[in-house]
């Protein structure tokens, strides 16, 4: 292992502990935890609209780490997560259960590339198709769009179970009250829907194509953000594309993805062969590591010599651990965060990437 002295400014995210402002809750599982950013923090937590945060709480056991959306307007100066309890789930039972106002967090400063690029001249027409806490980057997404282009409408086709299980349900109504004429709100309903049969039942393939047919022509959308399970965001993505809309003007968010992604590339025949050599650049620091090619992870090298390497879920969802290749070239098991723009230019999620080259360098510092 080699280290070479630091140069350059840090820009990945990195962890500050902030306070707890508040904890409000939503439905019977979710919450709303509002973090209080103290005035020399601000910039290093500004964010884009649909932009998330890495969170771990000091108290529990182990490095647990989640990722949840930033759910404010990009317009203001709360910074406010959702979180949903999932069975199990260590951290959102803790937060839906037990966090309180004065706690504290663990926090990452803001992280993704799921957000419209927005300006006040532009008359764009946003249209979210998001289930359940999918909804927490759109309604940051579509809050900013609609107060920063004036001239811009928006809709959002929001699934869920039933009425009681709707996240930031009050938000929702109130940005459709400020926006009448330019916010559009279909809530799809498994049970206990409206009358109207269109919106109530599952939003599978056949209904999404109806709600396309009579209320929302794809011809008139501009940009499209999708945010839900796999399967869902697959559904929609692909009836959007049988419509004929460009894959540049669909942009999709997961929250998971199921089981982890399935190693695309045998396994090397020679075991004993010598690894790649793997250098990090992170804070200006360059640190060079052996990985094998048919074993760990590129982030699991760095994190055995760079405690300080971010990350969060590890399951290419996130993008939290993303960087760029400098030298030499990688192969990614699975990818559900980065855009083929940003592939194209040499970035990767390195949860997810081994090295097919002898010498490898990757730069978080972008």
């Amino acid at each position: 292992m080699t280290t070479a002295p630091e140069t350059t400014a840090r820009r990945h995210a990195v962890f500050h502990r902030l306070r707890v402002a508040a904890v409000d809750r939503l439905t019977d599982d979710a919450v709303a935890v509002t973090l209080d950013v103290p005035a020399h923090l601000r910039d290093e937590f500004r964010f884009r609209a649909g932009q998330h945060l890495t969170v771990r709480a000091p108290g529990l056991a182990g490095d647990v780490r989640r990722t949840y959306s930033v759910c404010a307007p990009a317009t203001g100066d709360v910074l406010r997560i959702g979180v949903r309890r999932v069975p199990d789930g260590v951290f959102s039972g803790y937060a839906t259960d037990h966090l309180a106002a004065g706690d504290e967090l663990d926090v990452m400063t803001p992280s993704g590339t799921f957000s419209p690029d927005l300006d006040p001249t532009h008359a764009r027409r946003y249209v979210a198709v998001a289930a359940g806490s999918g909804v927490t980057p759109v309604l940051s997404i579509l809050a900013t769009a609609l107060a920063v282009e004036p001239l811009s409408t928006a809709a959002l086709v929001l699934a869920n179970r039933r009425p009681g299980t709707i996240m930031f349900l009050e938000d929702l109504e109130a940005l459709k009250n400020t926006y009448p004429d330019r916010f559009q709100l279909l809530h799809v309903l498994r049970e206990e829907g409206p009358d109207l049969e269109l919106l109530s039942g599952r939003l599978d393939t056949d209904r999404m194509h109806r709600i396309l047919d009579t209320v929302l022509p794809v011809d008139d959308v501009d940009e499209w953000f999708l945010c839900g399970p796999l399967g869902l965001t697959d559904a929609v993505r692909s009836t959007l594309l049988d419509r004929g809309v460009d894959p540049a003007h669909v942009h999709r968010e997961l929250f998971h993805v199921g089981a982890a992604p399935v190693r695309r590339r045998p396994a090397a025949p020679d075991r004993a062969a010598p690894g790649s050599t793997v250098t990090a650049v992170l804070d200006g620091r360059s640190t060079t590591v052996t990985v094998p090619r048919d074993g760990e992870s590129v982030l699991d090298a760095v994190l055995r010599v760079r405690a300080d390497a971010p990350f969060a879920c590890t399951n290419g969802v996130c993008g939290t651990c993303r960087a760029r290749v400098l030298e030499g070239a990688v192969e990614m098991d699975g990818n559900w965060a980065l855009e083929p723009d940003e592939v194209a230019r040499g970035m990767v999620l390195t949860c997810q990437s081994h090295p097919v080259t002898d010498h490898v360098t990757v730069d978080y510092d972008r």
